[in-house]
C-alpha cells in the first residue's frame, strides 16, 4: 500500500476511446498512421493492439470542452485511415466509439 499514489481531484477527465480491426496486410500502414498522427495537445493518448488485427486507441482530456473542441481532428484522423480498416458490423461501421465522463482514475505505478 505504501507504493499507491492516489490523486483526489474534483475536476473531472473526460476520455473517448474508439475500437478498430485492420484489414489483412495492412497492420503496419495502420500503426505507422497513428504514429505520424499529430494528437490534439491537451490529450493523453494510449494506443493498444488488442488482437492480431484489432487495436484501441484511448484519448483523455482534462475537461469535456477539450474533448469536444477534438472530435473534428479525431474524426479527420480516421477518415485518412478508413480504407484500412475492416467493418465491425453493420451497425457500427468500421469504428466502435465511446466516450465520457472518467469516474475512478487509478495511478498506481505513476510517480
Amino acid at each position: 500500500m505504501d507504493d499507491m499514489i492516489i490523486i483526489i481531484s474534483w475536476i473531472m477527465s473526460f476520455l473517448t476511446s474508439v475500437r478498430t480491426i485492420v484489414k489483412e496486410g495492412e497492420v503496419e500502414k495502420y500503426v505507422e498512421a497513428v504514429r505520424a498522427w499529430e494528437a490534439p495537445t491537451d490529450m493523453n493518448g494510449y494506443f493498444a493492439q488488442t488482437g492480431e488485427r484489432s487495436f484501441v486507441f484511448t484519448g483523455v482530456f482534462k475537461e469535456k470542452e477539450s474533448l469536444v473542441a477534438a472530435r473534428p481532428q479525431m474524426i479527420a484522423h480516421l477518415d485518412s485511415v478508413r480504407d484500412l480498416l475492416e467493418e465491425i458490423s453493420a451497425d457500427l461501421g468500421v469504428t466502435d466509439p465511446v466516450s465520457g465522463p472518467v469516474l475512478v482514475e487509478k495511478l498506481n505505478w505513476c510517480t
